[in-house]
């Protein structure tokens, strides 16, 4: 779990809650259904209009890592391909067909597949860097889905305050009305640009960071599994591995 996320979340409402009580605006002010709508159903719209369905379902499918990343342990990897290593070594490399069995990993599990089956080193690394580069940029365009959204969100904001203030322009024969016509017209600004640099943005810079380590201990397997295709010693395979983790 990254508590980091969670803080950060949480530290976002209080700023907005706890900063307009500060102003002495209690927190029904920052309600707006208007301002709702406009916002964040005008965003969702936009990006729905940009976004084909499958990589939308994927954004948010990821969405989770932001709280939760995929669960890595390079340290224990370089471990596992160092045995592997040893082990092909020792008996050949149809001694690891135990373990393709075994691994849970469809990414390691298909490398060592084709280390089992004979493959020269050049079939691994090219096969292997194409499932890598296809993961990678379906994992990127899911998290430009909340990058979209932090820029739409601003513009929706823009958009509602200029309606509100339309209201605001007719209603000018009763000043009563104009007060609480332009608070209510800039809630849809607040809304806009508090969604998308409090939430939307850093959602998506999260994202890539994860997808950047996921990428790293990819390429971290393709390396160890190569090696061991070329028949290099276990101990600069581990040494040369040791490399990713800094």
């Amino acid at each position: 779990m990254d508590i980091l996320s969670i803080v950060g979340v949480v530290l976002a409402f209080g700023a907005i809650l706890g900063g307009g009580m500060l102003h002495g605006n209690g927190p029904g002010v920052l309600w707006g259904p208007a301002a709702f709508v406009i916002v964040f159903v005008g965003t969702t719209a936009a990006i729905l209009v940009q976004t084909p369905m499958p990589v939308f379902k994927h954004g948010l499918k990821i969405l989770g890592w932001v709280f939760k990343p995929p669960a890595q342990d390079p340290k224990a990897l370089i471990e596992r391909i160092v045995g592997w290593s040893n082990s092909a070594r020792k008996q050949g490399l149809l001694a690891l067909e135990s373990s393709v069995e075994g691994e849970a990993d469809p990414f390691v599990k298909k490398g060592l597949q084709l280390l089992v089956d004979g493959a020269e080193p050049d079939v691994i690394r090219n096969t292997l860097d194409v499932e890598l580069g296809n993961r990678e940029h379906f994992d990127l365009a899911g998290a430009k889905v909340f990058e979209g959204m932090g820029i739409y969100a601003p513009t929706l904001g823009i958009i509602g305050a200029v309606m509100g203030l339309m209201e605001v322009m007719a209603n000018l024969a009763d000043p009563s009305k104009l007060g609480s016509g332009i608070a209510a017209a800039f809630v849809a600004t607040i809304y806009g640009i508090a969604t998308a640099n409090l939430f939307m943005l850093p959602i998506a810079s999260k994202l890539k960071s994860v997808i950047a380590d996921l990428t790293r201990v990819r390429e971290m397997v393709i390396e160890g599994l190569v090696s061991i295709s070329l028949g290099e010693n276990p101990r600069n395979i581990e040494a040369k591995l040791q490399g990713y983790l800094h």
